[in-house]
């Protein structure tokens, strides 16, 4: 998913198209998912205004025959929906994934193929909550404090059946992510084990962040 603007960032153009270490987060989320020998296509979402943009990066990737292009819409589930009606007739197994989490590494696409290929039928990365959690009403009271040990912050690429995730978008629901949406219809979604490295880029300290970790390598 490249179609979202990023505001956060602060920068004068979407989110995906930001710079890291000289190569746009796009491409960076492009070439890692290709390195996963799983992955065999790649439907990058992005705004309107910045298809010619996107083709130039997959013009440029490793496999250029395995990535198309799509418009996104204004919401993500319809940039997600969008993706969904470009895929190929052969691509059973559905990884939505946010070019935000540029770094994810091409080992977590694998794993979680595995998973779905082991008989999960919808699967997510997540990591364990280290902060307490306070649940407050509208007026900023405490309501409820979570037990932090069953809570997981979710990342993405997350997996799916590809019919599992069809039928969720069906409903015609909006959600912040896909594996709500499989829930709300009742589907099992099994959380796997994360990785720091998938840490989603919303502000400049994330940015100034992922370009240490790129440093460090």
């Amino acid at each position: 998913m490249a179609a979202g603007q990023g505001t956060r960032l602060g920068a004068a153009q979407p989110k995906a198209f930001v710079a890291l270490a000289g190569v746009s987060l796009l491409e960076h989320a492009v070439r890692r998912a290709l390195e996963a020998d799983e992955v065999s296509h790649i439907v990058v979402v992005a705004p309107a205004s910045h298809l010619s943009e996107a083709g130039a990066i997959a013009s440029r990737s490793a496999r250029p025959a395995d990535v198309d292009v799509v418009p996104g819409g204004a919401e993500r589930t319809q940039s997600v929906a969008a993706g969904l009606a470009a895929l190929r007739p052969e691509d059973g197994i559905v990884l939505v994934h946010d070019a935000a989490r540029s770094l994810a590494p091409p080992s977590l696409y694998s794993r979680l193929v595995h998973e779905v290929r082991s008989g999960h039928p919808a699967v997510v990365p997540g990591l364990p909550v280290t902060d307490t959690i306070k649940q407050v009403d509208a007026r900023g009271v405490v309501v409820s404090t979570p037990d932090r040990s069953s809570l997981r912050a979710v990342q993405t690429p997350q997996a799916f059946l590809r019919e599992v995730l069809q039928h969720a978008h069906a409903t015609g629901a909006d959600a912040t992510d896909d594996a709500a949406l499989v829930e709300a219809v009742g589907g099992h979604v099994r959380v796997v084990p994360g990785e720091p490295l998938a840490f989603k880029i919303t502000t400049p300290d994330d940015l100034a962040l992922a370009e240490r970790h790129l440093s460090d390598r």
